[in-house]
């Protein structure tokens, strides 16, 4: 389609926000950007294209923090089975750090997940908050997203300062199966600068700790905690969370969120941690509504759009900021559930997979950096045709 006249000039002149999610397993946040970016061009090679990776505190927030600002570095950590690792963490402009607990004791992490999950704990996460400190973060964002453990925080609080003891006064490893042994617990050793710093917990999980709604029953399955366990695991959280809530004078189990990422999420908020909504920190961090503000046309998307995508994920965070600005959002994911189809048309100015016909999946993720492109040129072609008819 060619365009004359001044509806070319028009259309050449438009602003466009990318502002998607990373397409899990397939491409970070920046690679779908630069690629929805690369696809529009071939419309609009004169248009102002300003990509915003996105993420909603779960895989790739490290990715779209540190993206054109801020800076990554390395620390060394233990992974889900305490096996010293390489992890990557961030420093922000602003001096605030960045922790993905994902990067750390994720689920994807092969050595990690040998070990079985009653032996799992988060112990690099708290490695990784020291770190931090120790570069002098005193504001710490940490997204929960994509965990293996199911430990309520226990490593994570150890390796801040944390004792845990038996009834013969041993200390007792921070997991599921050492919880159970629990008889004491002493947070005067945790570490101090923990007191002048603000942490906020990323995620959009509202869960509490325990329970039939909290984090071993409702996620545990997916992190290999069997049916037979999940009681006794869920027994093993609370009895630790009433003996640390007694020793540090605060309660936080039944708090919203508390049960995200296998209970890590109860141990930032007895430690004072604001949970916040994954994706709205993100876009505040990266400028969303700046880049809105005047634009003429958004797009955004995931690796798989369904039921759940209204429900705080990256593309409703972005789709509502537009909608305040007068923007229509097109949204544009690896593959799209049809039965959601009609609830994410009333939200979304148009739904697109990537995928243009039958094929396996492992030949749309070899080959998906040029599917973003070809689909992100289609969807630009029709909205060009849309917007010069109106």
């Amino acid at each position: 389609m060619e365009m004359s006249g001044s509806g070319s000039t028009m259309l050449q002149a438009i602003t466009i926000v990318v502002a998607p999610d990373s397409f899990k397993g397939s491409m970070s946040s920046v690679q779908v950007a630069e690629a929805i970016r690369g696809g529009l061009l071939r419309v609009f090679p004169s248009a102002a294209i300003h990509c915003l990776p996105m993420a909603d505190g779960g895989e790739g927030t490290l990715d779209a923090l540190l993206a054109g600002k801020g800076e990554l570095r390395i620390a060394a950590v233990r992974d889900a089975g305490g096996e010293v690792r390489e992890a990557r963490v961030g420093i922000l402009e602003d001096g605030s750090g960045v922790i993905e607990v994902a990067e750390i004791v994720g689920i994807t992490d092969v050595v990690g997940m040998a070990t079985s999950v009653g032996q799992r704990s988060t112990l690099g996460v708290g490695d990784a908050i020291r770190w931090l400190l120790d570069e002098g973060c005193r504001e710490i964002h940490v997204g929960l997203g994509g965990s293996s453990t199911n430990d309520a925080g226990a490593g994570m609080l150890v390796a801040l300062g944390l004792g845990l003891f038996d009834r013969e006064g041993d200390a007792v490893e921070p997991n599921p199966e050492g919880l159970a042994r629990v008889a004491c617990v002493e947070g005067s050793g945790l570490d101090p600068r923990l007191r002048e710093s603000r942490i906020s917990v990323l995620s959009d999980v509202e869960n509490p700790l325990c329970g039939e709604r909290g984090a071993t029953a409702v996620f545990g399955g997916q992190k290999g905690v069997s049916a037979e366990e999940k009681e006794r695991f869920d027994a093993s959280l609370l009895r630790f969370a009433k003996l640390l809530e007694g020793a540090l004078g605060r309660e936080a189990r039944e708090m919203e969120g508390s049960g995200a990422a296998g209970g890590l999420g109860f141990g930032l908020r007895i430690l004072g941690a604001e949970v916040r909504s994954g994706g709205g920190v993100v876009a505040d961090l990266v400028g969303l509504d700046g880049a809105l503000a005047g634009a003429d046309w958004a797009l955004t998307g995931e690796g798989r759009s369904d039921g759940q995508t209204l429900s705080g994920k990256t593309p409703s965070v972005v789709c509502q900021r537009a909608r305040a600005f007068g923007v229509p959002t097109t949204l544009l994911s690896g593959s799209v559930d049809p039965g959601a189809l009609a609830a994410l048309g009333e939200v979304f100015a148009g739904c697109f997979s990537v995928v243009p016909g039958p094929m396996t999946l492992a030949a749309a993720m070899d080959g998906a950096e040029a599917l973003v492109a070809d689909a992100a040129e289609q969807v630009g072609r029709v909205w060009a045709a849309a917007r010069a008819s109106g």
